[in-house]
C-alpha cells in the first residue's frame, strides 16, 4: 500500500514537471509525454482500487 502511494506520488510529480516544462519550453514532446503519464496513472488509480473493491467485496 506505501509503495502505491509513492508511485502514485511521483506520477504526479512527474505530470506536473512535464507540464511546467512545457509551458517554459513550447516543446509539445512534454505535452505528450504528460498526457500519457496522466493516461497511465488514471488507469492504474483505476485498477488499484478496483482489486481493492474486490477484496472487499471477496470477505
Amino acid at each position: 500500500m506505501l509503495i502505491a502511494r509513492w508511485l502514485m506520488l511521483l506520477a504526479g510529480l512527474g505530470i506536473c514537471v512535464s507540464v511546467a516544462l512545457y509551458l517554459w519550453t513550447g516543446n509539445p514532446g512534454y505535452w505528450r509525454l504528460a498526457r500519457r503519464l496522466l493516461t497511465a496513472t488514471a488507469a492504474a488509480a483505476i485498477l488499484f482500487f478496483s482489486v481493492l473493491m474486490l477484496e472487499r467485496l471477496a470477505v
